[in-house]
């Protein structure tokens, strides 16, 4: 049986999306927002990818109609709060302005049901290539596209052979000693900038590596993306956040209330 109803959340954050970039997953993040409902959305920043879009012009229709998802949700009521990351920079000069139901700002304050205070923000302010080194991150980023390119030749390769999804880029992240200290330090600096908003959390993106964790006094969350690990974060009625993965589209099984659906 065709499952019926969404999931509602009290928020969901969703960050590095990529639109406008090849190896962005649409069709994933589009199937996603048909199951998944919110009172808020936030867009942490790197929805659209301005600097692949500068190299060369890549808009299918999946990353047309994400967007037109989106505003959609906002005509029906749903608040959407959209910080710029340092891929969509170009609407940096828009701080405070509204387009079709989305207000753009620097960063925001989010009120937990729980009362608890997160700063949301993409994070790339943090990152000492991007700020200080901008050559160096766009040679990275070029670095990166060709590594997503690798690891889906790779991950095809995995299905033939009957095995799941393995992320060659995410392992490398976790197992390279100078990105766990590049992520580490990330994290403190995030941790340190909320504590300034008195903030009791701080909500991120930028280096796709979805988490929850206290490691340094204060909640740290981090969305992930929609290149490789097609990950949001979600926040329940209580004030819990959770990590939802959408590994493949149209994967009920991934949402329990969905499933049971589809069973009944």
């Amino acid at each position: 049986m065709t499952p019926t109803r969404p999931r509602h959340f009290r928020a969901l954050f969703i960050s590095d999306v990529h639109l406008g970039a090849r190896g962005c997953q649409a069709g994933k993040l589009l199937d996603f927002l048909r199951w998944h409902d919110a009172d808020t959305i936030y867009l942490v920043g790197d929805i659209v990818d301005g600097w692949a879009l500068k190299s060369s012009w890549y808009w299918p229709q999946q990353h047309n109609d994400v967007v037109q998802k989106l505003l959609r949700k906002a005509r029906k009521g749903t608040r959407i709060v959209y910080v710029p990351g340092n891929h969509d920079e170009f609407l940096r000069g828009y701080y405070g302005t509204h387009f079709g139901g989305i207000d753009v700002v620097e960063h925001a304050m989010h009120q937990g049901a729980d009362g608890r205070t997160y700063l949301v923000t993409h994070g790339d302010q943090f990152d000492l290539v991007v700020t200080h080194a901008r050559w160096l991150a766009l040679l990275g980023d070029k670095a990166y596209e060709f590594a997503i390119v690798l690891n889906r030749l790779f991950n095809t390769i995995r299905r033939h052979l009957g095995l799941g999804y393995w992320s060659l880029s995410q392992w490398a992240k976790l197992k390279v000693k100078n990105a766990v200290s590049y992520i580490g330090e990330y994290e403190r600096a995030l941790a340190a900038d909320a504590k300034k908003h008195e903030a009791q959390g701080v909500v991120c993106g930028h280096i796709h590596h979805a988490v929850i964790h206290e490691d340094f006094g204060i909640r740290y969350v981090n969305c992930g993306d929609w290149v490789e690990s097609c990950t949001a974060v979600a926040e329940h009625p209580d004030g819990r956040l959770e990590i939802l993965h959408w590994i493949e589209e149209g994967t009920a099984a991934e949402i329990p209330e969905l499933a049971e659906v589809q069973a009944a």
